[in-house]
C-alpha cells in the first residue's frame, strides 16, 4: 500500500534533517559559482560581474590550454583577487568510448590511461597550480565526470588530496546529510535564461542546501550561459545576501568539512 505524507510533515522533516546545522549569518543555502576549462569569456566577461557584485568564484583550468599561457598573469592576479583557481587537471583526459565522445583524442582518451599516469597528472596539477597561487588547499573538478581508469576509482583515490570534489551531474541535495563535499553533485547551464539559474538557487534555499553551478563560457566560447542571464542571476544573489551565502568551492568545502560530523 502506497501512503502519501502531508506537505506540513515533509516540510517538518526537512527541517529536522538540518536543524543541527547552520549555514554562516544564518543564510538558507551556499552557492559556488565555478566555472570550467580555463576559457578567455571567464576572464573577459564572469570576473567583471563576479567582482561588480563582489562575489568569489572558482576557476577551474585546464593547466594545458594556451588561454593559461597566453593570459598567465591574469589567472594569477584573480587569484590574488580572492578566486579561486581549482584542478581540472592537466589534460582533461575523458573516455572516449562514451556516446558522443567522437570528439576525445586518441592520445588523451581515459580508456587508455594508466591509472597512476592520471594519479600522477592530478597530483603535478596541483603542484602547477601552488606556483600559480602559493595555495596548499585545493578542490577538484572531475573532468567529464569520467572516474574510471583500469577499472578504478581514481578520484576515490584522490580524496586526500582535496578538501572538495565536483564529482558528477545530479540534482540540489534534499538535506545536508545528503551533502558529500568530496562527491559533490553540479549542474552545467548552457544557454539557460537568468530566471532558470535563480529558479536553481531559489530550491537550493528551500531545501537549506546548497546550488553547485559548474558554468563553462559565458556570453563566448561552448557550453555558453549569455551575459545577460549570468549578470540576472548574481545580481539576484547580491540583493539577497541573507538568504544565500556565496563563497568559493574552496571555502564552502572547508566549512562543511568543520561543521559537518566526521564518520
Amino acid at each position: 500500500m502506497k501512503i502519501t505524507l502531508p506537505i506540513f510533515f515533509l516540510l517538518s522533516f526537512q527541517v529536522t534533517a538540518n536543524n543541527n546545522f547552520n549555514w554562516p549569518n544564518e543564510t538558507k543555502a551556499a552557492v559556488s559559482l565555478s566555472y570550467d576549462d580555463a576559457l578567455n569569456s571567464q576572464l573577459d566577461n564572469a570576473i567583471p560581474t563576479l567582482d561588480k557584485y563582489d562575489f568569489k568564484g572558482s576557476f577551474y583550468l585546464i593547466l594545458s590550454s594556451p588561454v593559461v599561457k597566453h593570459r598567465l598573469s591574469e589567472w594569477r592576479e584573480i587569484a590574488t583577487n580572492g578566486h579561486e583557481l581549482g584542478n581540472h587537471t592537466i589534460n582533461h583526459a575523458c573516455s572516449g568510448s562514451l556516446p558522443g565522445r567522437e570528439w576525445v583524442p586518441e592520445h588523451n582518451d581515459l580508456d587508455t590511461k594508466k591509472f597512476e599516469e592520471i594519479i600522477n597528472e592530478v597530483e603535478t596539477a596541483n603542484s602547477f597550480l601552488k606556483a600559480m597561487d602559493g595555495e596548499n588547499i585545493r578542490t577538484f573538478t572531475v573532468p567529464c565526470t569520467d572516474q574510471f581508469v583500469e577499472n578504478k576509482n581514481y578520484v576515490l583515490a584522490l580524496h586526500n588530496k582535496f578538501v572538495g570534489i565536483k564529482s558528477h551531474v545530479g540534482d540540489i541535495p534534499n538535506s545536508i546529510n545528503k551533502l558529500d563535499i568530496k562527491n559533490t553533485p553540479v549542474w552545467a547551464p548552457s544557454n539557460q535564461t537568468g530566471q532558470e539559474l535563480i529558479s536553481f538557487v531559489k530550491k537550493a534555499a528551500e531545501k537549506g542546501t546548497m546550488a553547485n553551478f559548474t558554468f563553462h563560457g559565458i556570453g563566448g566560447d561552448h557550453l555558453s550561459v549569455s551575459k545577460t542571464a549570468h549578470q540576472e542571476l548574481l545580481a539576484y544573489l547580491a540583493k539577497n545576501r541573507d538568504i544565500y551565502w556565496v563563497d568559493t568551492f574552496r571555502n564552502i568545502s572547508l566549512y562543511l568539512d568543520k561543521q559537518k560530523p566526521h564518520k
